[in-house]
């Protein structure tokens, strides 16, 4: 018999600040891709990045290939980026003409390592684009290094790591930065399931003005200044509407109330469920605080159950869940067009294989978190 409870994987929280500001919108008749709202929210979110310049797109996508296509990358060119991640990653340095070159997960954090970074590099690489998995952050601070090194740009996609931080200069003399504050330019996406959340939506932040400049033109169709509708170089059509700021602008106030929520559901998590001996759950490391965007975990071996058998399990019962991600390597639509031929990245094969998220939006409460490990526990009994 189905369970009449049903617990999300995510979903957004949305108050009375966030309907008045988009009510505010409606009535001002700004409702397309200008407005104070769209200014005002780019230069609120830059602000909090520690950035100089926000320019808000219409997706996390599209704010990667934007940020990708701004390095000016030849073809040849190598950008090295995790294997285990969304298929966005890929797109945005395929579209640009250049070569993706991947790395395995960190199995305790699943983001990729800098030891595997430092490996892939060639005289050919040109960035990197470091991708913080599940609100948790890629050590930064070695991958800063290597970059600066040897004349690499970094284009961080901090998707999901909303009010992440990276601890910089070591244990001693810690400094801890946001997610969103390295390299060329930092991307973020405000799906439905972020922490911000626009419904759909992104943006690119960056400290170069030039670059802020070209962005802002190529996600609009790259329209000259001097005449309208005459066009010297092709474009995007990347708009944020003023409607999808003001949904996001006042989310930013209380980002320190979502933080200590998604946190609390991760600790909450991991001490619940430390003593259910066939799963491995993810191990903050000492560089990073995470944003706790997701909580995932992953059967052992000894699980009598697969990860299809024990998500239809919980759904019957009430409980959504969300696979993991599946490897560029993996993908169909990469492999078809000649890449990443043969090769093999174990640890993100098993996260894909034998990996689930569970429900993890900042509207969960304790009982229904209870309720997601007691069902859980039943399930792998």
């Amino acid at each position: 018999m189905r369970d009449l409870v049903h617990i999300p994987v995510s979903e957004p929280r949305i108050g009375v600040p966030e309907m008045e500001a988009v009510m505010d919108a409606l009535r001002s008749g700004w409702i397309s891709s200008a407005g104070t709202y769209l200014t005002r929210f780019e230069q609120a979110w830059a602000s909090y990045c520690d950035r100089a310049y926000g320019v808000a797109v219409s997706s996390g996508t599209a704010a990667l290939e934007l940020a990708i296509e701004a390095l000016a990358l030849e073809p040849g060119d190598e950008v090295i980026m995790p294997t285990f991640t969304i298929i966005s990653c890929a797109l945005a340095v395929v579209r640009a003409g250049a070569t993706p070159v991947l790395v395995d997960a960190d199995p305790s954090c699943w983001c990729m390592r800098a030891d595997d970074v430092l490996a892939r590099i060639t005289p050919r690489t040109r960035a990197i684009m470091a991708v913080h998995i599940d609100g948790h952050p890629c050590d930064m601070e070695a991958i800063v290094s290597a970059a600066e090194q040897r004349g690499l740009s970094i284009v961080e996609d901090a998707a999901e790591a909303h009010g992440a931080e990276c601890r910089m200069g070591g244990s001693d003399a810690a400094k801890w930065r946001r997610c969103g504050s390295f390299g060329a330019m930092s991307t973020f996406s405000f799906y439905a399931n972020k922490l911000i959340t626009s419904g759909e939506g992104g943006m690119v932040v960056t400290d170069d003005s030039v670059a802020a400049a070209r962005l802002r033109s190529q996600r609009n169709l790259a329209f000259r200044e001097d005449r309208r509708y005459l066009h010297t170089e092709l474009g995007h059509q990347f708009r944020m509407t003023s409607l999808q700021a003001a949904l996001a602008l006042p989310q930013i106030d209380r980002i320190g109330e979502l933080l200590e929520r998604k946190r609390w559901i991760g600790s909450a998590y991991a001490e619940r469920l430390a003593s259910v001996s066939c799963l491995e759950l993810p191990a903050p490391q000492p560089w990073a605080r995470s944003s706790c965007w997701m909580y995932g975990v992953v059967l052992r071996e000894d699980a009598r159950v697969d990860v299809k058998e024990l998500a239809a399990r919980l759904a019957v019962r009430g409980v959504q869940t969300r696979p993991l991600f599946v490897g560029m390597h993996e993908q169909p639509a990469l492999l078809e067009r000649g890449y990443f031929a043969g090769e093999r990245y174990p640890v993100a094969e098993r996260l894909t294989r034998r990996g689930i998220h569970l429900p993890s939006g900042a509207g969960l409460t304790e009982i229904q978190l209870t309720r997601v490990c007691d069902v859980l526990e039943e399930c792998l009994a």
